[in-house]
């Protein structure tokens, strides 16, 4: 799933795979390709009813044959008039007839791509949601945002204009050549005398423009996650005064995509103008054959159509390729996400286990995590909280506290040691009724766009605003909610930037009360709020946590004194256990940290 550069592969492999997408509607494809085969046989049959009626017209051809006469519905003893309406009516008619058809062949081709890339997009959605938090962790977000969007959307050329038209393309070539052939081997073989050199010309354009595209298709990637990372971080940017740095980077990615699409334009220059060229010769040679030979008008003007039956999809057919290619290699990183197994597995045997109470009893034993083989991240936590238990977690930034966290509910795997949850793994759990009995109230709440009642009940239909409403009411934030412009209906900006951290904070407090968790999580919520509201956000967390198991990342030491148990961690490892006065009596590392946050803290009350 990482950013790299995109490989010149088509394989059979991927197209079976792709396939399997398809055969939900395989009927539509099996009724494309058969349009396909009657356009490829109707299509060389009009400039052959022009040839007959040029001949017939110039007495330069054999009496019209009997078939003929029949399907023109002729008497026996027909004017000339009357065979040139009769065969005239029968080419409007052929005209309708194909014109139609390509309508149904195009439509046909580009609703089967819409529909294989809408299954494919939600694929790969769902497949994305249920990933471990690691693969986020190693992935940038540009790069996945590229594999939904971009690169699912080139799938869909490979039907509109990829395979199902080339196929049309090539039989329409084969009927017309035959037929050429059919009526004169030698006007034939000097009317195509210069189709090696168009093959040759193809040959290299589509190797050209390939090339072109991959390097695209990489820019673009670079791209999308240059551009996700630096929108999401533009405080940082701007607040460092970088700007110019950033925007220099940018530039080089920019100018690579830039180059690559100017080469591909280049090659276009080149090709078309030289097909033209070749089919001018083409021409030529036909022209000066039948008047050399004095050959019936009407073949001359039947072979000039057919020439440019057989040079039109030409024109195309390399770029047609290069579709296919690019489509193809957009479906093998496509798959590379559907195929990545990183996601977390549970054991469900359990009949009934989806309505099984959960009480909140915890116990971390001897467990051990690394984000990277053997760097262990954590190592040898052991510690336990009885059901209605607070247990805080205390330790300088980077000890591991929200790590254990996160180990709870499985956003990350642990690769030693248990995890019980009344006495069961946790792996043993759903992951549905795991994370549906811990509460998580982060320190940093995101928000998505839309109103409040949205971000609340994370659009769960299941949650009706009277629920939100008696939630709000039974923490006492009800009014404080109605102070908004619209109240629970008042718009969010992306990721909660028109609300403050302390409004932020109390809509993922109502959001935890209503999934009502028999286990809370809470990474200490007043560490960067204001002193007006943190005295109701501190208020809002004791109701919280009465009456039920709470685990408290602890930044401020004052916060979590009436603890039951308080961990004490640091580099990754236990160092301290124990309530807040058996701490403070051994007069190790936990006194010394409350000692000196709380010298700091009548620092700043002189300040």
């Amino acid at each position: 799933m990482s950013n790299t550069p995109v490989k010149k592969i088509v394989n059979f492999k991927t197209f079976r795979k792709l396939l399997f997408f398809v055969r939900p509607y395989k009927r539509f494809l099996s009724l494309a390709i058969f349009l396909g085969i009657l356009l490829a046989i109707i299509t060389p049959l009009r400039p052959y009813l022009i040839n007959l009626t040029v001949n017939t017209v110039t007495h330069s051809s054999t009496p019209v044959s009997a078939f003929l006469q029949r399907i023109l519905f002729l008497p026996n003893h027909f004017s000339l008039a009357q065979f040139i309406i009769a065969i005239s009516i029968l080419q409007v008619v052929l005209l309708l007839v194909e014109t139609s058809m390509r309508f149904a062949f195009s439509f046909l081709t580009s609703w089967l791509g819409q529909y294989v890339i809408n299954d494919l997009r939600k694929a790969v959605f769902s497949k994305v949601l249920g990933l471990n938090l690691s693969q986020f962790d190693k992935t940038p977000i540009g790069t996945l945002t590229t594999r939904t969007i971009n690169d699912i959307e080139s799938i869909n050329d490979v039907f509109s204009d990829g395979f199902i038209p080339i196929i049309a393309d090539l039989l329409t070539i084969i009927c017309t050549v035959s037929l050429m052939f059919y009526l004169n081997v030698s006007l034939t073989l000097i009317s195509l005398s210069t189709f090696p050199f168009l093959l040759v010309a193809t040959y290299f354009f589509k190797e050209a423009v390939n090339k072109s595209f991959i390097n695209v298709r990489n820019a673009v990637a670079s791209l999308n996650a240059f551009v996700q990372e630096h929108l999401t971080g533009m405080f940082i940017v701007q607040s460092f005064a970088a700007e110019d740095r950033e925007l220099a980077k940018f530039k080089a990615i920019n100018i690579r995509h830039r180059d690559s699409n100017i080469k591909a334009i280049l090659a276009y220059s080149i090709f078309f103008p030289f097909v033209e060229l070749v089919l001018a010769i083409s021409l030529g040679l036909l022209v000066w054959w039948v008047a050399n030979e004095q050959l019936q008008p009407g073949l001359l003007i039947m072979f000039i159509l057919c020439i440019n039956q057989i040079f039109r999809p030409l024109r195309i057919i390399a770029d047609k390729f290069n579709v296919i290619q690019m489509g193809m290699v957009a479906a093998d990183r496509v798959f590379t996400v559907l195929e990545n197994n990183d996601a977390l597995q549970t054991t469900e045997n359990i009949e009934g286990q989806h309505f099984i109470k959960v009480k909140g009893d915890v116990v971390f034993n001897k467990v051990y995590f690394a984000y990277n083989k053997e760097e262990w991240v954590l190592q040898d936590i052991s510690f336990s909280v009885k059901a209605g238990q607070t247990v805080a977690l205390v330790g300088h930034t980077g000890s591991g506290k929200t790590t254990v966290t996160a180990l709870l509910n499985r956003l990350y795997q642990h690769q030693k040691g248990d995890i019980l949850i009344d006495g069961k793994r946790v792996e043993d759990y759903p992951l549905e009724l795991l994370r549906k009995n811990i509460g998580i109230v982060l320190q940093d709440v995101f928000l998505f766009s839309g109103s409040i009642i949205d971000n609340i009940t994370l659009r769960n239909s299941d949650i009706s605003r009277v629920q939100v409403i008696a939630a709000a009411k039974m923490l006492n934030i009800h009014e404080y909610i109605l102070q908004l412009p619209g109240g629970y209906d008042f718009e969010v900006r992306e990721r909660g930037n028109s609300l403050s951290l302390g409004q932020r904070q109390l809509i993922s407090f109502i959001r935890a009360v209503l999934y009502n968790p028999a286990i809370l999580v809470m990474d200490e919520a007043t560490s960067s709020i204001d002193s007006e509201s943190e005295q109701l956000v501190q208020k809002v967390t004791e109701e919280l946590i009465k009456n039920r198991t709470s685990i408290v990342i602890a930044h401020r030491l004052s916060t979590i004194q009436k603890a039951d148990l308080i961990v004490v961690m640091d580099k990754g490892r236990i160092v301290e256990t124990g309530s807040h006065q058996e701490l403070l009596i051994k007069g190790a590392y936990y006194a010394s940290l409350y000692e000196m946050q709380f010298k700091n803290e009548l620092v700043d009350d002189k300040g």
